[in-house]
């Protein structure tokens, strides 16, 4: 009797997919078969859309073809995912269906502009790639008035991104000679700048901020958006240009089928196992608490940490092996400065008896390592 070949089905092909996707077949026999799933035909790392805004990258060189997975002995599909269905162990895409052995959810978040009102229509969103070359052209055309750039909606993916993206836009400004004409203010419903990276990490940033005359408004929720106007729970302001990071949600097949309630992510341990056997979630569609208040930050470091680790316990379990991998919260982001500068945010979310993140100086050499950092992964993932 010949048996069957183990089929193993990701869900998405961002961070931490592609991540898993590499370990699994790196320690593997071709005999088990590997398929990644993804609605769209291409990988781009997000950070990539700050280079976009600064003029010094384009889209269509930026991007890699998900297609280049094959040369590795992993299948692609590129179709829409209509439906998880753990019980039968199935996954419907828009075309046909998939069974698995192992499942792992990476679909990442949806960006949910339409849940406050006038946000769409009013503003540029940070995180969509369509409006991104938008932003950039904007900003070269721009002579005097006030940006404001605002946070609509806890948790975001990237948490240092929208302070880098300020920092980076003054700096366009400051090359087009308009800087001294145009005010900046960041509003955020949070007290401080970044609460995932602690007090002093946060109080860091409030003050590269202000030098660069950029105004930090913290504990303020918008709550609606209109024609030059910004509403919040206890006030309003004006605005030239509204840049923002609107509400993310987990994806709507997720919570169809099952995995989340509307409005929450997918609730994982370290080994970011979900409730159904041989199911796992990954990345920013899941959540996985540090306290009661504190949930490891949606970043694509931890995304890839996080695959690397359900990948080698997929393979233990494969080879009848004991399964020891657990995420371990370790990681860091970069904080873009501006002129080829970066700082680096170094974080342990599990260390005791507080997350332990440190802010290092801003410098050329971050900025070499972030662009390496995107380099090296393209490379080894596809």
């Amino acid at each position: 009797m010949t048996l069957r070949p183990i089929n193993i089905v990701i869900l998405g092909g961002g961070f931490g997919g592609l991540a898993a996707a590499n370990e699994l077949r790196e320690n593997l026999t071709q005999d088990t078969r590997i398929t990644v799933i993804d609605k769209k035909d291409w990988f781009m790392m997000d950070l990539v859309k700050l280079w976009i805004i600064n003029g010094t990258r384009e889209f269509e060189s930026s991007k890699r073809p998900l297609e280049n997975v094959t040369k590795k002995g992993i299948e692609f599909v590129n179709e829409d995912i209509l439906k998880i269905d753990p019980i039968n162990r199935s996954v419907r895409t828009k075309y046909r269906q998939f069974h698995y052995d192992y499942l792992i959810i990476a679909l990442g978040v949806e960006l949910a502009p339409e849940q406050i009102p006038g946000l769409k229509e009013n503003s540029f969103v940070l995180y969509d790639i369509n409006d991104v070359p938008k932003i950039r052209d904007t900003l070269r055309q721009v002579k005097s008035g006030k940006i404001v750039m605002a946070i609509t909606g806890l948790p975001y993916k990237c948490p240092p991104a929208p302070f880098e993206a300020a920092l980076l836009i003054r700096s366009v400004l400051e090359e087009t000679g308009a800087s001294d004409s145009v005010q900046m203010d960041f509003y955020s419903p949070t007290p401080i700048t970044l609460p995932a990276g602690g007090p002093d990490v946060s109080e860091k940033i409030f003050q590269i901020l202000k030098s660069k005359k950029i105004e930090f408004h913290g504990n303020h929720k918008t709550i609606a958006v209109e024609p030059n106007k910004i509403k919040f729970e206890n006030g309003e302001t004006s605005f030239d240009i509204l840049i923002s990071i609107p509400p993310h949600k987990a994806p709507s097949v997720v919570i169809e089928s099952g995995f989340a309630e509307y409005g929450k992510f997918v609730a994982v341990d370290k080994t970011c196992k979900t409730k159904y056997d041989h199911v796992y979630a990954i990345g920013d569609v899941n959540q996985i608490m540090v306290t009661e208040k504190i949930a490891v930050p949606k970043a694509g470091i931890f995304a890839e940490s996080e695959g690397v680790t359900v990948a080698r316990n997929i393979v233990a379990q494969i080879k009848n092996e004991f399964e020891s991998a657990v995420f371990d919260g370790k990681g860091g982001c970069f904080l873009e400065t501006g002129k080829g500068t970066a700082g680096y945010i170094q974080v342990d979310m599990f260390a005791t008896p507080d997350p332990l993140t440190q802010l290092k100086s801003s410098s050329t050499e971050h900025f070499a390592e972030k662009e390496k950092f995107e380099q090296e992964r393209l490379k080894k993932w596809l």
